[in-house]
């Protein structure tokens, strides 16, 4: 696991040693990324410079090294992320008469390109990766992303000069970089709390999307292809699997992509929070191990968010050899100045918070850590799918107009006549779901924060479309309602909220993560079941009991949840303030006061949600601090 980043100039433009330097120092900017190593490498007659900073997982040796030139000297390739079945790649090329250097998966994956093309290469991976590869010969640059975003890769055009790598923060340095806030990226991250694929935040910078590569020729064009399409996957594409063999199928399956999974030469752990997905990969991983595994979890003093003694219990009973930490209001703000600077586009996903600390956490001990992320998406995990489902087959077939007076007579109702804040809130957000004017906006306001992000962003329409907001195209076929939700979330709230989150909370420390349970074949395994009725993953939850007592796991979801709101009113409540002071909104530009005040007014009084609407406010307001965004 690493961090890379490039660029493609004026061919000829600067000297190699000019070009070398300032690859260096780019590369120095992901340095958490890769604590390990730093390399350069240059085409000065091409304009092209490669940078590298390196976590040494697989063969630490100076066989690994990158950016890394193949054996014939004509590509080479700066490469972020893991192959698992390298060996199967090694033993092709061998039998073609290929001899090796080293044991890297890297070498593996670039001399599998430059025999067989990329675009050949790529669905004989098993893995997550995102890799630049130059094609000395051909003049040919690709950029490759994994099937399920795992990886990040961002690349835009600026100030003439072709830009690409695994973070923006390793483009500030060049002379050609210009940021500038597309407000329309900025009006969707209101939304959700991220940017969706393919925009980011800044105005001529795109993430790759998943499963997609582009080639960038010497001309300047760029032809973008997909090589794995999740549609084709949600759509239950191969014979389905037979209900009797279902379970059986997964164990084998799963016990694979563990397995794949735990080959490191170095110390590696697992995320334990109790949960269904994480006590499967935690159990799994055990059962191929000789020892104990180290396994770590966060916990909070708060009874209604804490998990961690169910993590506890579940690793005594696999045998675990487990560390756990309990966080607070005074570990989250000492986080704070760093958040913005590991997540360096707006990010606010409270999450984010114990995902960091559990990553710090486990870097003390392991450099490789497992994952149950991507569970939820891939076996229907979410509790809202059958409450969701259960409210549209109800009110879904009414007239438009019946429900959008449905949806004023609960507005109507006063606050303080429901009984609570918390069924306040509950009917503020059953009106807005029933203004939706169709299943797919109904889809898109389940996952809002702000449902009406255009209007609190000046000058902000155009909103960035993404997986929810271009549903209908993206789903289509798709006619089961929590099969839709399941497809929305794995194209977009996975990628580029779920994954990303992890990537910076554990690149930021030099951990590296692996995710099982993304693993391609397990993803189209799950999809050619038949559709789940309702949530809560039936299939896993049998076959992790063949691991762990139905007991120790059988409870409520409560997912990976902060108590921001009482945090907010509370011990963070200077520092929020500060940052949403109506004069330094006006001031800014980027925001009209007037909502953003009211929003952080309800969650004073504890009416106004949560505390993530206006939590996604505070993480844009300290993200333009740290990197220097001034006013609009």
């Amino acid at each position: 696991m690493c961090g890379f980043v490039g660029f493609l100039g004026e061919p000829g433009a600067a000297a190699p040693a000019a070009l070398e330097r300032l690859a260096a120092r780019m590369a120095a900017r992901l340095e958490s990324r890769g604590p390990d190593d730093s390399g350069v490498w240059v085409d000065a007659r091409a304009g092209l410079a490669l940078g590298h900073r390196r976590l040494a997982v697989i063969d630490p040796s100076r066989a690994g090294r990158q950016p890394m030139l193949s054996a014939s000297g004509r590509s080479a390739i700066v490469y972020n992320g893991e192959v698992y079945n390298h060996p199967d790649l090694r033993r092709a090329l061998e039998a073609g008469g290929l001899r090796f250097r080293g044991g890297s998966d890297t070498e593996a994956v670039l001399e599998a390109c430059e025999a067989w093309g990329v675009e050949r290469t790529l669905p004989k991976l098993i893995g997550m990766f995102a890799f630049a590869f130059w094609d000395a010969r051909t003049r040919v640059l690709t950029l490759v992303r994994d099937r399920l975003g795992i990886k990040p890769l961002y690349w835009g055009r600026r100030g003439g000069v072709l830009f690409f790598g695994s973070q923006p923060k390793g483009f500030v340095d060049h002379p050609a970089w210009r940021p500038e806030v597309d407000r329309g990226a900025l009006a969707a991250y209101l939304r959700y709390g991220y940017v969706p694929a393919p925009r980011t935040i800044y105005e001529g910078l795109e993430k790759l999307e998943p499963g997609r590569f582009v080639e960038i020729d010497s001309r300047g064009g760029a032809r973008r292809r997909r090589y794995w399409d999740l549609r084709a996957a949600a759509r239950g594409a191969g014979a389905p699997v037979r209900a009797a063999d279902a379970e059986a199928a997964l164990d084998d399956l799963l016990r694979d992509a563990v397995k794949l999974r735990t080959v490191a030469d170095v110390p590696l752990g697992v995320f334990l929070s109790g949960g269904v997905d994480s006590s499967a990969v935690a159990a799994l991983t055990q059962a191929e191990s000789a020892r104990p595994v180290r396994t770590f979890a966060v916990g909070f003093r708060d009874a209604d968010y804490d998990e961690a003694a169910h993590a506890r219990r579940v690793a005594a009973h696999l045998g675990c050899d487990h560390t756990e930490t309990y966080i607070g209001p005074a570990d989250a703000a000492a986080l704070l100045p760093r958040l913005a600077a590991r997540y360096d586009e707006p990010f606010a996903d409270v999450s984010q918070i114990p995902t960091c600390l559990v990553s710090e956490l486990a870097r003390r001990r392991v450099t490789v850590a497992l994952s149950g992320d991507g569970g939820d998406e891939v076996f229907a995990g979410y509790s809202r799918y059958a409450r969701a489902a259960a409210l549209w087959r109800y009110a879904g077939g009414w007239p438009r107009p019946l429900r959008a007076a449905a949806a004023a007579a609960l507005c109507a109702v006063p606050r303080g006549a429901w009984g609570g804040a918390a069924r306040a809130r509950r009917a503020r957000t059953l009106a807005d779901l029933l203004r939706a004017a169709d299943r797919d906006s109904f889809c898109r306001r389940l996952v809002s924060l702000w449902p009406d992000p255009e209007s609190t962003v000046p000058g902000g329409r155009g909103e960035a479309a993404g997986a929810f907001a271009d549903g209908t195209e993206a789903a289509r076929g798709m006619p089961d309602f929590v099969r839709r939700m399941q497809f929305l979330d794995a194209a977009g709230g996975l990628p580029d909220g779920i994954l990303a989150k992890v990537d910076r909370a554990s690149m930021g420390v030099g951990l590296e993560v692996r995710v099982p349970l993304l693993d391609h074949r397990v993803v189209e395994f799950a999809w050619r079941l038949p559709p789940p009725r309702g949530a809560g993953k039936p299939l896993l939850r049998r076959v992790l009991a063949r691991y762990v007592p139905r007991a120790l796991t059988d409870r409520p979801k409560m997912g990976f949840d902060v108590p921001i709101g009482r945090w907010l009113r509370g011990p963070l409540r200077d520092w929020a303030e500060a940052l949403l002071a109506e004069d330094r909104l006006r001031r800014g530009g980027w925001l009209d006061p007037a909502p953003v005040r009211r929003a952080w007014r309800g969650c004073l009084a504890g009416v106004g949600g949560d505390g993530k609407r206006i939590w996604c406010v505070l993480m844009f307001e300290s993200w333009r601090d740290t990197w220097r965004i001034g006013d609009a």
